[in-house]
C-alpha cells in the first residue's frame, strides 16, 4: 500500500489482491511517475458498422480466484467487433449515465464489458472510491465493494499512445502492471492529464450523466483510504448496466 508521500504525492487506487490501480504522482516537481489511468476524450466516436470480426488481437488470461473474485470465464475475444461504437448504459440510484465506447480503438475492452454486463456482473454494485485531490476520479466496477474485486481474468492494454485524461473520459483501472485490466474503471470529472501517465486504457467518454458524477464528487468522501480519497459520502449504486 503506497500512501500519500510528501514532495511528490502518490495516490494509489486499490485493485485486485492487495493494493493496485492508479498509482499517480500528481505533484510532479522532478518526480518520475509510474502511474496508471485512463484517457479522456481521446476516444472519439468512429463511424461504421458494428459487425463482428475476428481481427482484434486480444490477449486474455485466466486468474486465480480469491474471496473478492466473481467467476465469469473468459470473454470470446476472437469475436470482438473492431468497428463502430457501443454504448454502456448505467442505471443508477441518481439517474442514468451513458458511456460511448470506441470499438475500433478498444475492441478488447468493449468485448469485456459486453461479456460482463451480459452476466449482470455490475448490477447492484456501488462506486467504491472517490479521489478529489490531485487527480479527480470516481472508481467503480468492483461488485465486492472492497477495491480488490473483479472477474476471474485479466486482459491487455489498448489505446495508450497519446492518451489524455480529460473531463468525461472513462478508463480502466489496473494494478500498475501491463495487461492487468479486469472490471474496475474510473470516470474523470476534472481534467487530470497533467497528473496521470498514459498507462490506463481510455475506452470511452461520458455522453449523459456527467452531472451525476459531479454531484457525487461535490459530496466528498470519508477519507477512508490510506492511499488517498475514500468512499463517496453520496453513494452511487449501479442498479443495472447494459451494453448496446
Amino acid at each position: 500500500m503506497i500512501g500519500l508521500i510528501a514532495a511528490g504525492v502518490a495516490v494509489v487506487l486499490c485493485l485486485g489482491i492487495g493494493c493496485a490501480g492508479l498509482v499517480v504522482y500528481y505533484l510532479r516537481s522532478g518526480s518520475d511517475s509510474s502511474s496508471d489511468t485512463g484517457r479522456d476524450g481521446a476516444v472519439p466516436a468512429t463511424p461504421g458498422s458494428s459487425a463482428r470480426t475476428s481481427s482484434a488481437e486480444c490477449s486474455g488470461t485466466t486468474t486465480q480466484a480469491h474471496a473478492d473474485t466473481r467467476p465469469v470465464g473468459l470473454p470470446d475475444f476472437d469475436a470482438a467487433a473492431t468497428t463502430g461504437t457501443a454504448t454502456m448504459r448505467m442505471t443508477t440510484n441518481l439517474g442514468e449515465i451513458a458511456i460511448s465506447m470506441d470499438r475500433a480503438r478498444t475492441p478488447c475492452t468493449v468485448a469485456s464489458f459486453e461479456h460482463l454486463t451480459g452476466r449482470k456482473f455490475f448490477d447492484g454494485s456501488t462506486c467504491h472510491r472517490l479521489v478529489t485531490e490531485g487527480i479527480h476520479v470516481l472508481q467503480c466496477g468492483d461488485p465486492s465493494g472492497t477495491g480488490r474485486g473483479g472477474p476471474d481474468y485479466t486482459f491487455a492494454d489498448e489505446n495508450l499512445t497519446g492518451a489524455r485524461y480529460d473531463r468525461g473520459v472513462v478508463a480502466m483501472a489496473n494494478t500498475g502492471q501491463p495487461a492487468t485490466n479486469g472490471s474496475q474503471f474510473f470516470i474523470i470529472f476534472r481534467d487530470s492529464s497533467t497528473a496521470l501517465q498514459p498507462l490506463y486504457t481510455p475506452f470511452g467518454t461520458v455522453t449523459t450523466g456527467l452531472d451525476i458524477v459531479d454531484r457525487v464528487a461535490a459530496g466528498g468522501h470519508d477519507n477512508s483510504n490510506p492511499a488517498g480519497g475514500g468512499t463517496p459520502t453520496l453513494p452511487l449504486t449501479l442498479q443495472t448496466v447494459t451494453v448496446d
